[in-house]
């Protein structure tokens, strides 16, 4: 068992099939009906998606970033160096499909229009078009924020890829400030991100 578990590929693996026996499950007790199964399944992995962004979002900054200046100055260079690159990886492409997937989700429902202008194409008639757009608007910058200001910062802050082997130290500290204060309006975005969200579903 604790082989078995130690191998995160098995891990993954096991949990798709599970989810897989769970979807046999549903097809043997409803039936199989494509237009509201489609739907659902790109929901599942926009969840997914956004799970895992929310998730390393809320990693940097509520434990990698408060806890690195307690950390000994000679053990940092392995969290620059191996922990951050890694986990910005699966940060920049869980926020590219968190994204992707919701605005295929909002197309298949039909009020991805709706959403983005926060319901003025139906002149503001629906509540709930516009509580999800604001959550899509938030997702949308919050998505932006990764990949145009945050992940650019961090490749010149920690040089990753060896992309910028001659910048100046002062230049890796701006590009690091930059790349902080993004996550940091990341992280106050997602607060009120998924408060739309939940309450589009939920309250209106």
């Amino acid at each position: 068992m604790a082989a078995f578990f130690s191998d995160l590929r098995n891990t993954i693996i096991a949990g798709v099939i599970i989810a897989i026996l769970l979807f046999i499950l549903y097809v043997g007790i409803q039936g199989f009906d494509a237009t509201t199964f489609w739907p659902f399944f790109i929901r599942w992995l926009h969840v997914i998606c956004g799970v895992m962004w929310i998730g390393l979002l809320w990693y940097f900054n509520f434990v990698s970033t408060p806890t690195t200046p307690q950390i000994p100055a000679e053990l940092r260079p392995a969290l620059g160096k191996y922990i951050t690159p890694a986990a910005l990886f699966w940060f920049r492409w869980s926020a590219m499909g968190t994204i992707v997937f919701g605005i295929i989700l909002a197309q298949l429902n039909g009020y991805l229009l709706q959403a983005y202008t926060l319901d003025a194409i139906e002149g503001f008639a629906v509540p709930k078009s516009i509580g999800i757009g604001v959550g899509m608007w938030f997702g949308t910058i919050m998505w932006f924020n990764v990949w145009f200001l945050i992940w650019p910062n961090q490749q010149k802050a920690l040089n990753i890829g060896n992309k910028y082997p001659d910048l100046s130290a002062e230049a890796k500290a701006a590009a690091a400030k930059t790349a902080g204060m993004f996550s940091r309006i990341n992280t106050m975005l997602s607060i009120p991100l998924l408060f739309s969200m939940v309450a589009a579903q939920n309250i209106y």
